[in-house]
């Protein structure tokens, strides 16, 4: 069904890359937030653990009103973090292990605390300043209602209004997120040349690529027309398409910003090749494999397969649906399963079957960590083995589940104070962006030389830390290990992928073989609720122990070694 990509592939095309979130890896100077010398003295964890780069949430100037994702300067480090000096720093040792390094670009929106937008606030309406972001008019006979029904995603109005340099009410501007996030203009050819200049800047720095944050958000329909439907695009019916996401125009942005990364290429040497990846929550797949076409991005989070529960039919759709669609324009699928905007998935798989939470609270029927972790093995395992790319999520490889009894009062994520206490009331992402746990004895599990943690650690962390895995057989952390190493070796992101007539309504089966056909290995998932046989072959890996008399219990995915270089299947 999916051919096998060249052994001469640029590195890119079958990456497994790490996301670090700054905030909660590892704090260096004791003041409760990571920082970037923490992250730097930690890479050798990464080299250990066998991914190929690090993708680094952001740690640009902010006031941090959304945990960095409100950028005031785009050209420095906050203070928090370090400074330029410390990125260079980090950039040039993950260089000299191995690692490349990928940032956050965050294009759709600046910090309300931005030198433009206090030009904006400073200038008169239909000012160039102003019209780097999106100021309109209001509705109604007094101009006091918003210039449309947007809202936010994070809650609330999508709109905020001004007092004019007079001291009047005046002009809205549109926030697709929180009001200290105002959207910027992108039919500006200003807003177009900064952002050249921006990327400029980083891949002079020596970073080997971005991970573009809301790639499908940059243009809004023209006029701004009332929505009835969701925010969340995906959440709408096919063929409603909310005129605030996936408009057509994005991609020649992006087919410049691949203009500017090939200035950096080195001829005949694809592992200097800088890559921009696409968040773009977009459906169907043949939507967002416009995203990855030849002359614009490299990758796009595959987020249908994230959101697919966890039954053989869905996600077996979702694999072949989204191999097909990006084959189509030659791409590689890039898989995921877990970020810092969704609840970890050891404790997603864990929750009874329904639509996703927005946060997990005390007050929330809560997750089966058993049954969560054994299904999260199970399904990282089988996402390993697929053909293309993957991301992997800081802890993950730990089997670190989501905070789920946090107080309300240390709560930081706007979402959850946007809502509290409206019909759209989330707990937000907190959950997932707990800090990172090194040792099971110490003030802040390892995180930091102090106790004091920006959001707290929950008792259950000590046991998931890293020195304890370390060396176990059966912990977590080895099964990534082996899983990273297997992949890497025998280079299954280059593999065809063929579906074997094991498949059924309670099994996942599929065969990844090398080009030459020297390598074949069967990949048997069971999610239903009966043994299945284990097939004949040596068993590489399995994601939990097999039954006494050797079959595939629920909840497990083994890694089979074919004698030969058969391809047979379906």
């Amino acid at each position: 069904m999916h051919p096998a990509d060249s052994p001469d592939s640029p590195w890119w095309r079958d990456a497994v890359i790490y996301q670090i979130y700054p905030r909660s890896w590892a704090d260096a100077d004791g003041d409760g937030v990571g920082d970037l010398p923490g992250i730097t003295a930690r890479l050798p964890y990464l080299v250990e653990l066998g991914v190929d780069a690090i993708w680094l949430s952001p740690f640009y100037v902010s006031p941090m009103n959304d945990a960095g994702y409100d950028v005031a300067d785009y050209r420095d480090v906050d203070p928090v973090f370090g400074t330029l000096s410390d990125a260079d720093t980090l950039i040039a040792q993950a260089h000299h292990l191995g690692l490349k390094v990928v940032v956050d670009l965050v294009p759709n929106h600046t910090s309300s605390a931005h030198a433009w937008f206090q030009a904006a606030l400073a200038a008169a309406p239909g000012s160039p300043e102003r019209d780097r972001y999106i100021f309109r008019d209001g509705r109604g006979p007094h101009a006091d209602l918003p210039p449309n029904n947007w809202r936010s995603v994070f809650g609330g109005e999508g709109w905020t209004r001004v007092t004019e340099p007079d001291g009047l009410p005046g002009q809205w501007y549109l926030h697709i997120f929180d009001s200290t996030q105002p959207d910027l203009n992108w039919e500006n050819p200003l807003v177009r040349d900064e952002f050249d200049d921006i990327l400029r800047f980083w891949l002079d720095a020596g970073v080997d690529g971005f991970r573009v944050d809301v790639a499908h958000g940059l243009v809004k329909a023209p006029g701004l027309p009332d929505f009835e439907g969701s925010m969340h695009l995906p959440d709408n019916p096919p063929g409603m398409h909310p005129p605030m996401w996936d408009q057509d125009g994005v991609h020649e942005i992006y087919r410049r910003w691949r203009g500017i990364l090939e200035g950096y290429a080195v001829p005949g040497d694809t592992s200097a090749d800088r890559i921009l990846c696409a968040e773009a929550w977009v459906q169907p797949e043949e939507r967002l494999a416009r995203y990855v076409r030849p002359d614009e991005m490299h990758q796009a989070f595959n987020f249908e397969f994230l959101e697919a529960p966890w039954e053989s039919p869905a996600l077996r759709e979702v694999i072949e649906e989204s191999l097909r669609s990006n084959d189509a324009v030659g791409a590689p699928t890039t898989w995921v399963l877990s970020n810092h905007d969704v609840v970890r998935h050891a404790s997603r798989l864990g929750l009874a079957p329904g639509p996703r939470p927005n946060g997990i609270g005390a007050q929330d029927p809560q997750p089966d960590a058993a049954l969560g972790l054994r299904r999260a093995r199970a399904a990282t395992t089988l996402m390993l083995a697929l053909p293309g790319g993957a991301y992997l999520y800081q802890g993950e490889e730990l089997g670190l589940p989501e905070h789920t009894t946090m107080p309300d009062e240390v709560r930081q994520d706007p979402t959850f104070h946007r809502t509290k206490g409206t019909s759209e009331f989330a707990l937000g992402r907190d959950g997932c962006r707990v800090p990172m746990p090194w040792t099971a004895q110490g003030p802040s599990l390892g995180f930091g030389p102090t106790a004091r943690t920006w959001l707290p650690q929950p008792l259950s962390y000590a046991g998931y830390a890293v020195d304890q895995q370390v060396g176990r057989a059966e912990s977590t952390l080895t099964l990534y290990r082996d899983l990273l190493a297997y992949r890497r070796k025998h280079r299954f992101g280059h593999g065809s992928l063929t579906w074997d007539e094991r498949c059924s309504e309670s099994v996942i089966a599929f065969r990844n073989a090398s080009g030459d056909g020297t390598r074949t290995v069967l990949v048997v998932a069971n999610l239903g609720a009966e043994d299945v046989p284990l097939p004949e072959g040596d068993v590489i890996i399995s994601s939990g122990p097999l039954t006494q008399d050797g079959a595939i219990p629920t909840d497990t995915t083994v890694w089979v070694r074919l004698p030969g270089g058969t391809h047979a299947g379906q």
